[in-house]
Formats: C-alpha cells, structure tokens, sequence
C-alpha cells in the first residue's frame, strides 16, 4: 500500500499545484490540470521514467473514468429546461451549426491536408466539434451572465453541440451489434422512467446524511457505464443523457449539485485532467507542430463562419453575435474526452493524439482571452455585479 499512497500524494499535490495555478493564471482548472499533467511527464518521466507517475495503474484508471462520467452528468444536469424550451430554435440551431461546421472542416483538414487515414480523420472532426461546457459556464459565472437569458441561451447551445458529439462519437465507433440493440434499449427506458422515478425516490428516501441520493445517481452511471463498455461503446455517452432527462430533478436541488461538485472537482477530475495531459508527447508536438496549427486555426475559422451568421439571423447586435461565437469556439472536456478515446482505441496514434489535445487546449484559450478582451457584451451584465469567482 505504500506505493499506492505515495503516489496518490504526487497526484493530489499536482492536483493541488494545478489550481493554484489556475488561481494565479485566471485560467479554467481543467486546463491547468492537462498542462500540469503534460508537464510532470515530461520531468518525471526524464528523471526517474516514463512510467513512475503511475498513468496506466487500474486504480488511477478508475479514479479518472469516474471523473469523466460524473462530470458529463453535471454537465447534462446543468441545462435550464425552462430556457431551453423558450430559446429552442436558436439554441438549436446555433448548437448544431457549431457542431457541423468545425466536424466537417477538422476532418477535410485532417484528411486532406495533413494525410491522415480517414477513421482518425472522423475522431479529429469529432474532437474538435466540442464547445466546452467548463470553459463557457466558469465565464458566464463570473461575470453574472448565467443569471441572465443570454447566458443561459448560449449554454443551451453548448449543450446541442455536445450533444452532437456524444452522439457522434458512439455512432461511427461504436461496432452496432446485438449488444448495441441491448444497450440503446435499456438507455431509452431508463430516459423514460428515471424523470418519474428519480424524484419521488429522493422525496421519500432522501435528505439524509447518508447521502442516498449520490449513492442513487451513481449506481445508475457506473450501471449504464459498464452496460456501455459491454457494448464496446464508451460511459460517458449515457452519462449525459442522464444528466440531461434528470435536469429538471437534480438541477434544481442546488444543495445535492454543489455537494456532486464537491467530489467531482475535489477528487475526481483532477485524476481525470492530469492523466490526458501525460499522454501529451511535448517532443511529438514540437517535431510536426503543422498538425496542432492547422487544427486550431482550422477549428476557429469554421465555428466564426457557422456559428456567426446565425446568431445574426436571430438578431443578435453585432458584439453579442461575436462574443457568443467565440465561447463556442471553445473546447476542452469533451474535446479531451474525444482524443483519449481515440487513443485507447487505436484510432490515433500518440503524436496525433498530442495534436488533437494541444488544439483542444488552444481552442480553450485563445477564443476566450480574445472574446472577453474585445467583444464582452457589458448590456447584459446585472446592474449589482456578483463576486469575482476563479
């Protein structure tokens, strides 16, 4: 046990390094988590090697698929179904432009213009599609827009491009099989009897200190996960539908989310974050940095030429319409979630993969710092400006 405690102390206290940095930065902790986590491999791996942070340890395995579920469930339980169904169209339509637009453009690029072969092609389209849910609600929690309809309007649109991913990424590399069939029916019941279930179980059962209802919520997603792993899919796909059916319950009890919070960014993600970081080859990336170059700029350009016109079309001023199109120009959770997928499937070898998640990180910073310097739509920001959160 030695080893085990020892190394969960490195990987806490570069966990802890990780969010001091992202205090001193002003940056996302999940960002600061992967550079961090790229970083320690590199030294750790120089000085004592490759394999003395312990990325490919079962127990740390566990710790950062558990991460990766659970934080794609909040992430489905943070939509407002109420916005959501007033802004249907727009959100719907800016979430799936923003979604096609970067697929198609990322794949072609990745095909055609730095050769690769055409499955790791579609997991580059898919990767890069992502608009960070982490990224864009930190942003709008700072500055008090997720109080506002604007926020919650874009966040709705984060949420169909998503969405899209998620799908995505089951569709074309999920094997469809009986146990496909298996899998997609017992995910459809489940969307229909866990809105009716799950909260006249927490009303009856609930509001303990045994904490019954984390207990509840994560049967269901370890349950759905391994049904979604027997299948030869990946957990977090039934993660967020979940997260989304159950928004109207979960999303509403502030209390349980801060508490799933809590563990989730406390415990969980950090494993998650520092382990796709390791696996980004620095040496790789600065042999062929055309790839990382030609995903980022590629990335961006289509998501500004979907992503624009349309919120203009729902009439939009000129500086919101910008200022939306580049949040969802963002990328980090999924994108990280898309590319380790690829990666532990075979799909993309070790320098694509290091491409595919410098782009993600780029496409997490640079839309941001560009949007907040020069496009910050200060009408909608309340009159009593809430506490600077990092």
């Amino acid at each position: 046990m030695t080893e085990i405690w020892t190394l969960a102390a490195l990987w806490l206290g570069l966990a802890l390094l990780a969010t001091l940095l992202s205090i001193w930065l002003r940056v996302a902790t999940a960002l600061s988590e992967i550079v961090v986590g790229t970083i320690a491999q590199l030294v750790i791996g120089a000085v004592i090697g490759t394999a003395a942070l312990g990325a490919d340890q079962g127990w740390i395995k566990f710790m950062s698929g558990t991460g990766a579920i659970v934080l794609t469930f909040l992430a489905g339980a943070e939509l407002d179904p109420v916005v959501f169904r007033r802004k249907l169209k727009e959100a719907t339509a800016i979430g799936l432009v923003s979604f096609f637009a970067p697929f198609f453009a990322c794949a072609a690029a990745a095909r055609w213009l730095l050769g690769w072969d055409v499955q790791a092609s579609w997991l580059a389209g898919i990767a890069m599609s992502t608009t960070s849910v982490a990224v864009v609600y930190a942003v709008m929690i700072e500055f008090g827009f997720n109080a506002t309809e604007y926020g919650k309007t874009v966040l709705a649109a984060c949420f169909v491009t998503d969405l899209g991913t998620v799908i995505a990424l089951g569709l074309m590399f999920a094997p469809f099989t009986m146990k496909t069939l298996v899998f997609v029916g017992a995910l459809a019941a489940a969307t229909i009897v866990l809105p009716w279930l799950t909260p006249r179980f927490f009303k009856r059962y609930g509001g303990r200190p045994s904490e019954l209802e984390a207990k509840y919520l994560l049967l269901l997603l370890f349950g759905l996960g391994g049904l979604a792993t027997w299948a030869d899919s990946e957990a977090v796909l039934p993660a967020y539908m979940i997260g989304m059916v159950l928004a109207g319950t979960i999303g509403k009890d502030h209390s349980l989310v801060r508490r799933l919070r809590t563990l989730t960014f406390g415990l969980l993600t950090p494993f998650y974050f520092i382990r796709a970081g390791s696996f980004v080859s620095l040496p790789a990336l600065a042999a062929a940095p055309a790839a990382f170059l030609v995903l980022l700029c590629v990335k961006v350009a289509a998501k500004i030429a979907g992503v624009f016109p349309v919120t203009r079309a729902f009439a939009s001023p000129w500086k919101d319409g910008m200022y939306t199109t580049l949040l969802m120009s963002t990328g980090l959770t999924f994108g990280t979630i898309s590319s380790l997928f690829g990666l532990s499937h075979g799909i993309v070898d070790q320098a694509q993969y290091s491409a595919l998640v410098a782009a993600v990180i780029g496409s997490a910073v640079i839309p941001t710092l560009i949007a907040n310097a020069w496009f910050l739509p200060r009408h909608h920001l309340p009159k009593t400006q809430p506490e600077m959160r990092t």
